[in-house]
């Protein structure tokens, strides 16, 4: 198994591109007064209004739930972090939810590659002058080299692959809290809860493990 370095390349230079549009989206809300917050809806800068087409209520709702709803699956791909090593576990739910992460690990990805994708397609069309945009494309990009590095993860034998992809993860992370706000942050909760249920599930069954006659 390869140990160049190298693979690093791709995800640092997505890195540095999420930074540069986070930058961009934090002057911009700087520059127009400062009143729009990490993860805060509003308009357009400059006090201007409209709403995309069909209506806020309409297709602009829809593909608002669309990336909600990334952000949440995201979060339950993510979850199988927790589960990795525990398909072993004296916990019956733990193995079971863990297998089933297992299988669905790929699938919740790049579900959430191509909501996040229409969701950002559809709002780079209709509110293109909302500075939000910038924050949204932050995620979009470290998301993309995430999906990327999976695809690869097992086509490229190297040691690294498998490090790269859980730090862009765990980068998408401030970058969906930046842009979500208040969705990434539950996400964010529930992972966290999910990961202290297994930590509680399997103390409990070991406890009730009885020892071997």
């Amino acid at each position: 198994m390869s140990k160049k370095r190298t693979v690093w390349i791709p995800a640092l230079i997505a890195a540095v591109i999420a930074a540069l549009l986070a930058g961009y989206y934090f002057y911009n809300s700087w520059s127009n007064g400062g009143g729009m917050h990490p993860g805060e809806g509003g308009g357009p800068p400059g006090g201007m209004k409209g709403h995309p087409p069909g209506g806020e209520q309409g297709y602009g709702e829809l593909f608002k739930t669309f990336g909600t709803l990334s952000v949440f699956l995201g979060a339950a791909g993510f979850c199988w972090y927790w589960f990795k090593k525990k398909l072993k576990s004296p916990s019956l739910i733990v193995r079971k939810i863990g297998r089933l992460l297992h299988a669905l690990h790929k699938p919740l990805g790049w579900a959430a590659l191509l909501l996040i994708a229409a969701h950002g397609i559809y709002f780079l069309v209709t509110k293109l002058q909302d500075h939000k945009i910038y924050s949204g494309l932050a995620a979009f990009v470290i998301l993309l080299a995430l999906a990327g590095y999976g695809f690869f993860i097992n086509k490229i034998r190297n040691r690294w692959m498998r490090l790269v992809h859980r730090s862009l993860a765990l980068l998408w992370v401030p970058a969906l809290l930046l842009h979500a706000g208040g969705s990434a942050i539950t996400a964010v909760l529930i992972t966290l809860g999910i990961g202290v249920l297994i930590w509680i599930l399997e103390k409990w069954a070991s406890r009730n493990v009885q020892p071997a006659a």
